[in-house]
């Protein structure tokens, strides 16, 4: 299964973003794919306070827009949204440890356990800070 970090799903929202054309298609054929697919929630909030942040964008995508975009993607029947399981804390611990992590890499660890729980077998990632986990493969489809 392939997960998508919050970054992608800004570029496929965002037409002004120059990744846009390549990043909505990718995730429209994830979408419509006959293939399993996900997206942590964690990425889902922070693709929410990405886009409607007016210190982000200058005209941010409005409320009732980026909700709409939000159900959109849930409305795919292969969609698997990932969350904490109950053994959670000691897989993230692991991963902040190893890599001593502070401040907000916490997000990516939170974000690379989520993976690790669920199977995922590639994290489809434009940032580069998710190489602190050489155990999770991570791929950026736009390039």
């Amino acid at each position: 299964m392939i997960a998508l970090d919050t970054n992608l799903l800004v570029y496929a929202h965002r037409a002004e973003n120059p990744f846009h054309p390549a990043a909505a298609k990718l995730v429209s054929e994830l979408a419509e794919s006959k293939a399993a697919w996900a997206i942590p929630w964690p990425c889902l909030h922070e693709f929410y306070g990405v886009i409607t942040n007016r210190r982000i964008h200058h005209v941010p995508t409005p409320v009732d827009v980026a909700l709409k975009q939000i159900d959109v993607w849930l409305e795919s029947p292969t969609l698997h949204l990932l969350s904490e399981p109950p053994a959670h804390w000691s897989a993230l611990r692991e991963l902040i440890a190893k890599a001593k992590l502070q401040g907000p890499m916490v997000h990516d660890a939170r974000i690379a356990a989520l993976c690790f729980s669920h199977g995922v077998r590639e994290l489809w990632s434009a940032d580069r800070d998710f190489s602190r986990f050489p155990n999770l493969r991570v791929r950026n489809p736009l390039v």
